[in-house]
C-alpha cells in the first residue's frame, strides 16, 4: 500500500504533565471508541504512536510540555517523510509547537479552532495555564527559548493564522488578539467568512496545520471538557469547515485536543471526534501534492 492517504495517530496523553488524567485522558479514550478502526476502513494504512516524556526528565508543566514537543516534532517530520498524515491526539493545545517544527521547510499557516484564544503571555495570564499561551507561542510571542529547542520549529506569522470560534476571552487576551494580525472570526462568520479567509491563506502559504480543540463546539454538541460551554460551531459546521480547508490550502498537518471523556456522559463527543478525524485525514488527501502559490 502506498503512502498516499496513510496515516500515523501520534497521542500524547497528557494534560499539564499529567498522563491520561483530565483531558490527557481523551486521546487514549478516543483509541477505545474506534478511532483508528474508522480511518481503516477507508482503506488507509494506520500507525499509533504514543509519545512520553524522558525517563530521566522531571516532570513539571512547562519542561515536560517541550519535552514532549521535541519528541512530537521527530514524529511529525518522520511521518511525512515516509508519505503518511500526521494526526495528533492529544491533552493540550501546546503541542502544536511540535507539530509545527515537524513540518518543516516551507511557510507555514494555521487554522485554529478553539473556543478560547489561548494568546495570553506569561505577563498577560491570570490563571497561569500553558495551554492558555498555545497560539501565542505557535507565533512567537512567549516561550520563545524552549520554542526555538523543538526541532524545526519557527514562528508562525501572525497574518498566516485563522483563529475560529474564540468566545472565552481574558480581558487582557482580547486586547492582544485585537492588535495582532491574526484572522479571528467567531462562530457565527465562519459561514461566511471562512472559506474566503481559507482561499487567501492558501495563495500565502505552502500548507497549513490544522488544530481543533473540541471545545469550539457548541454545547448542544455535548460537554468537551471543564472549560466548554456556549455558542461554538455545530458538529456539521466544523466538519464543512475542515473539508473546506483541504480544498483551499495544502493540509499538511492535523491534530485534536482538550477532549475529557468525564464530561462526556452519553458518547457524543467521541463519535463528532472521531468524524473530525476522519475529516482531517481527507483534508490531508485533497491535496496531497503541493500546489502552487498565485
Amino acid at each position: 500500500m502506498s503512502g498516499h492517504g496513510n496515516v500515523h495517530v501520534i497521542a500524547v496523553p497528557f494534560d499539564s504533565a499529567h498522563r491520561a488524567r483530565r483531558m490527557g485522558a481523551g486521546p487514549p479514550h478516543l483509541v477505545a471508541c474506534g478511532l483508528l478502526d474508522r480511518l481503516r476502513e477507508s482503506r488507509r494504512r494506520v500507525e499509533l504512536s504514543e509519545l512520553a516524556p524522558p525517563h530521566e526528565a522531571w516532570v513539571a508543566e512547562i519542561r515536560t510540555a517541550f519535552d514532549l514537543d521535541r519528541q512530537l516534532a521527530g514524529t511529525v517530520a518522520a511521518a511525512r517523510t515516509r508519505g503518511a498524515f500526521p494526526l495528533t491526539l492529544a491533552g493540550n493545545c501546546i503541542t502544536s509547537v511540535g507539530t509545527v517544527g515537524g513540518l518543516g521547510a516551507g511557510t507555514t499557516g494555521v487554522l485554529w479552532f478553539d473556543a478560547h484564544g489561548d494568546f495570553n503571555t506569561p505577563e498577560s495570564t491570570v490563571g497561569g495555564f500553558l495551554d492558555g499561551m498555545a497560539l501565542a507561542t505557535v507565533v512567537g510571542r512567549c516561550w520563545t527559548s524552549l520554542a526555538a529547542s523543538v526541532p524545526g520549529f519557527a514562528p508562525v506569522a501572525e497574518a498566516n493564522v485563522v483563529l475560529v470560534g474564540a468566545r472565552d476571552l481574558d480581558d487582557a487576551e482580547s486586547e492582544l488578539l485585537n492588535a495582532s494580525a491574526v484572522v479571528h472570526l467567531r462562530a457565527e462568520e465562519a459561514a461566511t467568512r471562512l472559506d474566503a479567509e481559507l482561499a487567501a491563506l492558501g495563495r500565502r502559504v505552502d500548507q497549513i496545520y490544522v488544530h481543533v480543540d473540541l471545545d469550539v463546539l457548541d454545547a448542544s454538541e455535548g460537554r468537551v471538557n471543564g472549560y466548554s460551554g456556549g455558542q461554538g460551531l455545530s458538529r456539521s459546521e466544523l466538519l464543512a469547515a475542515i473539508e473546506s480547508a483541504g480544498q483551499r490550502c495544502r493540509v499538511a498537518a492535523g491534530a485534536i485536543t482538550a477532549y475529557d471523556p468525564a464530561y462526556d456522559t452519553d458518547g457524543r463527543v467521541a463519535r463528532t471526534a472521531i468524524d473530525v478525524a476522519l475529516a482531517l485525514a481527507n483534508a490531508g488527501d485533497v491535496r496531497h501534492a503541493a500546489q502552487p502559490r498565485h
